[in-house]
């Protein structure tokens, strides 16, 4: 079969040229909202506390939480249509970027010039121009064990029961493999990433003088429930999104449920 004239060589047919751009739009807003959560992280904490019934009921979300879920959207559209092969590729390249924004964090803070540091906060001055720069360093690189253990083991997770879920049912109810992978996955996230933080980084603005573990589980319950209310919101995005991707790619999901190459539909 003749190729079309504005394809590229690697790119066999136009059909072939759409999956892949696809992909890689998927693969980088993945890739995207991953590195924004490593920058951003724990600069931030946002009060969302409410009152129900007279009763205040603490509700507070690191930012970096913020594009988390969308990571999770990503990968089980790309379980849905390019098999768990490609998913968990994408998932150890992520981890990779992640490693690779660490490397250029800890090189920006030791190439010259280099400040001069407080010793007890290991910043420089407040007024010094670089102090926002070396803040975020720190708190990125003191983070960064809690985001790869958490990260890791969170979207393996999601990616394997994804497809556990798509066997067991052979291909039917979406919503359970698209809820079911991501809510259980993100609750792993997010105790793995509060305990980490606290116990090796100290990245969690805890009060001493109180009860560690009660003032952590206010963190991992406000992110965890953050992240199951939208997995549950992004359920009909996800089957209307799986509906119109099944036409524009020719693929049915169906046709290869534990991850095999994608099949045409027509």
């Amino acid at each position: 079969m003749d190729r079309e004239p504005d394809l590229h060589p690697i790119e066999a047919s136009a059909l072939h040229a759409r999956r892949e751009r696809v992909f890689l739009v998927l693969a980088g807003l993945f890739l995207g909202s991953m590195t924004l959560l490593n920058v951003l992280g724990v600069t931030r904490f946002i009060d969302l506390s409410f009152e129900v019934a007279g009763v205040e009921i603490p509700f507070l979300l690191a930012i970096g939480v913020l594009p988390y879920p969308i990571t999770f959207l990503c990968t089980d559209f790309i379980s849905e249509f390019y098999g768990r092969a490609r998913a968990s590729a994408v998932v150890w390249v992520g981890l990779g970027l992640n490693l690779w924004v660490v490397l250029i964090l800890w090189l920006g803070g030791v190439l010259p010039p280099v400040p001069e540091f407080d010793p007890a906060t290991g910043l420089p001055a407040t007024t010094d121009y670089q102090f926002a720069f070396y803040r975020v360093r720190q708190l990125a690189l003191g983070a960064v064990l809690a985001s790869m253990v958490a990260y890791l083991a969170a979207q393996m997770c999601d990616v394997f029961l994804f497809h556990f879920w798509k066997k067991l049912t052979r291909g039917r109810h979406l919503w359970l493999r698209n809820n079911g992978s991501t809510m259980v996955s993100q609750a792993v996230d997010s105790i793995a990433v509060i305990s980490i933080t606290h116990f090796y980084a100290a990245g969690i603005p805890v009060d001493a003088a109180q009860p560690v573990w009660p003032q952590l589980w206010v963190f991992i319950a406000s992110s965890y429930v953050f992240k199951f209310s939208i997995a549950a919101l992004d359920t009909l995005p996800f089957y209307a999104g799986v509906k119109f991707l099944s036409r524009y790619l020719e693929i049915d999901p169906l046709a290869a449920p534990d991850g095999g190459s994608p099949q045409q539909t027509g």
